[in-house]
């Protein structure tokens, strides 16, 4: 009689050795091979001792390895006046994957007067059909007299990272006293502040009088939300967090002012991390000029911008000013974007991202020798590992790290499509955009869950429960 495993079964626990293939860490690339057992890596010379059986031999020559891409920025499940965000955490973490994102940073945000524990522990629940491996970086939107025990609460479960928004003013944004009460208790706690830097009341103020002009079109988005409103909103957040000694973290850098302040920062030993998004470094403003069905699909918070813009942040990431990429992955659809037809300002704010990261970053920075291939592996994975507590865990590639790998094919070539994408979402912000280098498999702790462009497991996520970092 034979027993036939269920398939997500198959791979588990399985021991994978991989030959001939070049390593790429955030600081080294070399030939050797990887021997994977119960999850972890348990080898890596190019001599492999093995006693036990072996269930897979895996010959990459030609091939890089990576560690698994962390990507520090999603937004899953995300509740709107529009809707949900077109990805919830099973199809967000199934394309995730398929680019090679084995990690997932999302947000707690809870409702005014819900406990952050309680929030945090509904989110879970909402997560726990994610693909991937998965946190959260949860968001104090007011401050009561239980939000200090509240943080230190979530620090004890786990949780390192605190999001606060200075826009979203009405629902979920925090006032510069209250964002400051909060860096007081997080930073002497070990964690560290995220942060959405942008003058919310100044942004009000603009869109309220290009609305009274009747100027409610997708291209006046980006003027409504001009570079100094992020800029000045950086320099205000470095100067709070450095009174309360506070490390802090930008989201989504997107004006090459902001830079400024942030360099300017980090060269006087303030810490202060920076994340940019493949969509800052690879579209521009000229995008929100055309029909509402092209353009509204750019609607995002901050908006697209110049190309100056661009270069100084592909720099900034060159000379490690930012540190992270992430995709601020939030897509929806057409019918969703729909809802701001007639006022842009309704227009849910988001696009899709986290399959193509990887890939984008290969083929416009390493090909194009704006980074090398240690600094892609830096800044896909091993900063945000650092960044957040995860790492040794996750984000590198060593001995008794997770078998969290990427098989790189160099030369897979891709056309990014509508049509092909696996973001549940009938908009592309990338479309037509080609790509070298893809994912071939990819092995999520220790078990093969993506070959040669298809999911071939269903094996479940877990939650990171993150440690304090000492940065």
């Amino acid at each position: 009689m034979t027993y036939s495993f269920p398939k997500d079964l198959l791979h588990l626990h399985m021991n994978i050795l991989i030959q001939n293939v070049t390593i790429a860490t955030s600081k080294e690339s070399f030939n050797s091979n990887i021997y994977i057992s119960n999850g972890r890596i348990a080898q890596i010379a190019n001599t492999i001792n093995v006693l036990e059986k072996v269930d897979r031999i895996i010959d990459a020559k030609g091939k890089f390895i990576f560690p698994g891409g962390i990507d520090p920025h999603v937004h899953m499940h995300l509740p709107t006046p529009a809707g949900y965000s077109a990805d919830d955490f099973k199809s967000g973490s199934k394309a995730a994957l398929l680019g090679g994102t084995t990690a997932l940073l999302d947000f707690v945000t809870p409702q005014k007067g819900q406990s952050l524990i309680v929030a945090l522990d509904q989110r879970k629940a909402e997560a726990k059909n994610s693909l991937c491996d998965y946190s959260f970086h949860v968001s104090p939107v007011e401050w009561t007299e239980t939000t200090e025990q509240e943080i230190k609460e979530c620090i004890k479960a786990g949780i390192t990272s605190f999001k606060v928004y200075m826009a979203y003013k009405d629902s979920i944004g925090l006032n510069n006293d209250d964002l400051f009460k909060v860096m007081k208790v997080i930073g002497p706690a070990g964690g560290i502040v995220t942060l959405h830097c942008e003058l919310g009341d100044e942004i009000d103020n603009v869109r309220n009088k290009l609305a009274k002009d009747g100027n409610l079109s997708p291209e006046f988005h980006p003027l409504s939300r001009p570079d100094y409103t992020e800029a000045d909103a950086v320099k205000i957040a470095i100067t709070l967090a450095k009174k309360a000694n506070c490390p802090i973290y930008i989201v989504h850098t997107s004006s090459g002012d902001s830079i400024k302040y942030i360099e300017e920062a980090q060269n006087s030993g303030q810490q202060v991390f920076s994340e940019t998004c493949p969509q800052y470094l690879l579209l521009t403003d000229s995008k929100y000029i055309g029909d509402f069905k092209d353009t509204s699909k750019y609607v995002m918070s901050p908006p697209l911008r110049t190309k100056e813009n661009q270069d100084i942040l592909w720099d900034a990431i060159n000379i490690g000013i930012i540190k992270t990429i992430g995709t601020d992955h939030c897509p929806f659809n057409l019918k969703q974007k729909e809802q701001g037809f007639t006022d842009f300002r309704k227009i849910p704010n988001g696009a899709g991202g986290v399959e193509h990261r990887m890939s984008l970053l290969y083929t416009y920075g390493v090909l194009k020798n704006k980074i090398t291939v240690n600094q892609f592996v830096d800044i896909t994975s091993t900063q945000a590992a650092k960044i957040f507590g995860l790492y040794p865990q996750k984000g590198e590639i060593a001995i008794g790290s997770d078998a969290d790998l990427i098989i790189w094919n160099p030369e897979t070539e891709n056309i990014i499509s509508n049509e092909n994408h696996h973001q549940n979402c009938d908009l592309e912000i990338y479309e037509g955009f080609k790509t070298i280098g893809a994912p071939e498999v990819v092995i999520f702790n220790g078990e093969i869950i993506v070959e040669n462009g298809k999911l071939v497991s269903n094996k479940q996520g877990m939650f990171l429960k993150r440690t304090i970092n000492e940065f």
